[in-house]
């Protein structure tokens, strides 16, 4: 796969309005980098970077307007430069992510920390992690709400599914943060490859069993005896996910985690998850985006 790189460099007042208007459309997430400094400055006047790329796929003409189009209203506001679209091949897409990637400490105790650079806090859990071609940098504010979430109803000792596992990040946190066995799963057989590629990194391959699949092969599998399912995907999904059946993926009583979900979305998202069998119970946002966390309804008692 090819890819199409946004670049706009704004005032760094400026910055965290572009990067939630381009994280709506590049699900690879957005990087923010001080001209001057290398380093994100968001909350000063300093000229600043952001990037983000899409996936040159048949959904790019659609992202690509999508993208112009929200620039447009938001340079109504606030003058903005025009965007610079540049092509970038499947060999250099990783490489181009490098020179954006840094650490990013999520919650008490994770630490995604690219695979070549050292860890600026050696007592956090370190999530080592090299993009390569799948999503999951942990930059998107979707990605950050899952961890968080996780390392709060993660239970050391427990069974967890990844549904849409990606680059694995999710596995792998679940792994360091005590996780029994990882069920990680995606439609993407190059994202399985990253997964194990990733987990191999971090020396947790033996915790996590990654394949190709979707909720239906699950469901289809066995009888669910996980008690965490994780699933950071696009909320249209999540809701037929739900409809079909999600709350049947873990044991009763277990809890799912749905990212990926922007905060006009998360209504019909949270309604599907109940007539589903699912019972909220907890609700985070970042920006513009939630995170719902549910818990799969106990059986009911016999009369």
């Amino acid at each position: 796969m090819n890819w199409l790189e946004i670049r706009l460099t704004v005032s760094g007042e400026l910055a965290e309005a572009v990067a939630d208007l381009l994280a709506r459309h590049a699900p690879g997430g957005v990087a923010i980098q001080s001209e001057g400094r290398g380093e994100a400055a968001a909350d000063s006047a300093t000229p600043v970077s952001v990037c983000a790329y899409l996936p040159a796929d048949e959904t790019l003409e659609a992202r690509r307007a999508a993208v112009e189009q929200g620039l447009w209203h938001l340079g109504m506001i606030l003058p903005l430069p025009a965007p610079a679209f540049q092509p970038v091949d499947d060999q250099d897409w990783a490489e181009a992510w490098k020179v954006h990637y840094r650490p990013i400490a999520i919650g008490r105790r994770l630490m995604i920390l690219p695979a070549w650079l050292p860890s600026p806090d050696p007592d956090r859990l370190p999530i080592l992690l090299d993009p390569g071609m799948a999503f999951g940098t942990g930059t998107h504010p979707s990605t950050q709400l899952c961890l968080a979430a996780i390392e709060d109803y993660l239970r050391p000792g427990d069974e967890m599914i990844d549904l849409g596992c990606g680059s694995g990040i999710l596995s792998i946190a679940a792994a360091r943060l005590g996780a029994r066995r990882i069920r990680a799963l995606d439609i993407d057989p190059q994202a399985v490859s990253i997964t194990r590629e990733n987990a191999a990194r971090n020396g947790v391959a033996q915790a996590i069993n990654a394949s190709a699949g979707s909720l239906e092969d699950l469901l289809e599998a066995c009888a669910p005896s996980a008690d965490l399912l994780v699933a950071n995907i696009l909320a249209p999904v999540l809701e037929a996910m739900a409809r079909q059946g999600l709350a049947r993926a873990v044991r009763p009583g277990g809890v799912v985690i749905l990212a990926g979900i922007l905060a006009e979305q998360a209504g019909s998202v949270l309604e599907a998850c109940l007539a589903g069998g699912l019972q909220r119970l907890d609700e985070r946002r970042s920006g513009e985006w939630v995170a719902l966390v549910m818990k799969s309804e106990p059986p009911h008692a016999a009369a």
